[in-house]
Order: C-alpha cells, then structure tokens, then sequence
C-alpha cells in the first residue's frame, strides 16, 4: 500500500479546491479499488493493466453508471500523478487506465411551471416562516441564478449585503461574476433580517435549525418532499434547478459562451449539452403539434 494517500487528499482540498464532498467520493473511489487490488495479492503502488480491466469489469457487473466507473477511473488517475508527481514514485505509464466510453446522459431540467410549483409547495409548508424564507431564497438561487448547490452553501453572511452582482468562487477555485435578479437579492435580504442566529463575517449564510452550516443532504431532502407534494418527477433535484437556469436562458437566445461563464464551466463542450436539449423540445412540440407529423 502506499503512503501518500492523505496527501493526495489534503493536496486536493488545498492546491484544486475540491469541495468535501467530492474528496469523499474520491475516497471511496480508493479504497473500493484498493481493496478490489490487494485481494487479488496486486501490487498497488505498481498497477497492471490486466488487474485493471478486471475492476473494470467487477464495477460493470454490480450494474454501475458509466459516469459513475468514469469518475473512479478519474480518481485513480489523479491517485497515480500526484505520487508521480509529487512523491516521486517510480510509476509505470498510466496513460491506458480509461474508463469505457459511453454517451453522456443530458442534463435534466424542471420546466418553469415546475419550479413555481415548488416554490407554492414550499409556500405550504408547516415550519417557522424564517425556515421558508431561507429555503425560497436557496431555491431562487439554484433556479434563478443557476448555482451549484456548494456554491449557493458556501455563501457567508460578510457578502451580504447584495448588489446587482454576485462573485461566486466555483471548481478548482475559479471565480465568477453573476448577475442577481431583484427578487433574489430581496428574498436574501429577508432572510437574512429574519434568521433568528446571529451572521456576521465568514459565518454561513444558510444555517440550519440549530444555527450549523446548512448541509446538502438537508437541501436534498427538501426538494424530494417539495416534489412529492408537487407531484413532480423524480429528477427535481437541485442540480435540475440550475439546468432549468440554463436551458432557460438559450430558449430565450442567450449566448452559449455567456451561459458558459455564467455556469463556471471549464469548457464549452459542457455547455453545449444544453443545445441538445433545447432541440429534443423542439423536436417534441413540432411533432406534437404541427398537423402533418403524425401522417
């Protein structure tokens, strides 16, 4: 086993600013394949291709997303470099440790009518009315600004109070200029007027019951009670939210480069996902409705 395991870890935390959540996942995605490597008596510090492919196929059996296995493949790979790198290892060439290719699913996003029935479920229910306001102002975050859920958790209270414009720190520590809709900087604003815990400085702006950080499984719980009540479907997340943002602004001709900023996507191959599914429902209301396609 190797030594620089924690390093890697806290090297990612410190040097590419991955959120916690994602060095979690990449530290399942290690110790998954590290006790997959050291059962078969493999040499993890020296991996082999034929060891290699049978993981592959051991996460293909157990019925895995390929996004899923790609996001393994990814993790080991960075595993590898940084002792290359960093530790000075004596690695062999990792370059063939690949994962299967696959189509990459498209996002998906909730419709306006959608969001606005999330926000009327939210409306109805029973909690402190401060506990309301912050959810309706994280929701029009995620929809009205199109936020990851980190980056809207990440808020402090010294960034209030609001102007036009919020500069949001995203993956790998990039920054970003967003524009704020009035109702957003408002609902904010409230919030924050009505939250009985006391914010100031670096202290979180979405707090919890109990005053703590608000955290993303809370978030994610909210919108799967918000959607039962709504009666919407099952990928009402609060990452559809933000495709909603996107999708959204291209129906209305925004520029794809713009939504690439806006979004704080490293590339513009991401955001052109979002095309595809503008012309899927573009495709779906001509066949639905021109008089000639059904003949």
């Amino acid at each position: 086993m190797t030594n620089w395991q924690t390093a890697w870890l806290l090297w990612l935390q410190a040097e590419r600013r991955y959120p916690e959540n994602t060095l979690q996942a990449y530290q399942r995605d290690f110790d998954d394949y590290a006790t997959f490597i050291t059962a078969r008596q493999g040499d993890i510090a020296t991996p082999e291709r034929a060891l290699f492919r049978q993981y592959l196929a051991a996460l293909q059996q157990k019925g895995l997303a390929k996004t899923t296995i790609a996001r393994r493949v990814s993790s080991l790979r960075s595993y590898y470099r940084y002792g290359l790198k960093h530790e000075g290892a004596s690695l062999p060439d990792i370059s063939w440790m690949k994962a299967p290719r696959g189509h990459k699913p498209l996002p998906k996003a909730v419709s306006g009518a959608q969001a606005e029935a999330l926000l009327s479920a939210l409306a109805q229910k029973d909690q402190d009315p401060w506990v309301t306001q912050r959810d309706t102002a994280l929701l029009l975050l995620l929809y009205g600004a199109g936020l990851r859920l980190s980056e809207a958790l990440s808020l402090t209270a010294g960034q209030l109070p609001l102007s036009e414009w919020l500069r949001i720190t995203g993956k790998g520590g990039k920054s970003r200029d967003i524009p704020l809709l009035p109702v957003i900087t408002q609902t904010i604003h409230l919030y924050h007027d009505v939250c009985p815990f006391d914010q100031q400085g670096t202290d979180p702006l979405f707090v919890s019951t109990r005053g703590n950080a608000l955290g993303p499984r809370a978030v994610q719980r909210l919108l799967e009670e918000l959607r039962l009540m709504a009666n919407l479907p099952a990928h009402t997340t609060p990452h559809a939210l933000r495709h909603a943002f996107a999708t959204s602004l291209l129906a209305g001709g925004g520029d794809l480069r713009a939504i690439q900023q806006l979004l704080g996507h490293a590339s513009l191959s991401t955001t052109q996902l979002y095309t595809h599914i503008d012309s899927a429902r573009l495709t779906d209301v001509h066949q639905q409705t021109h008089p000639r396609a059904k003949k």
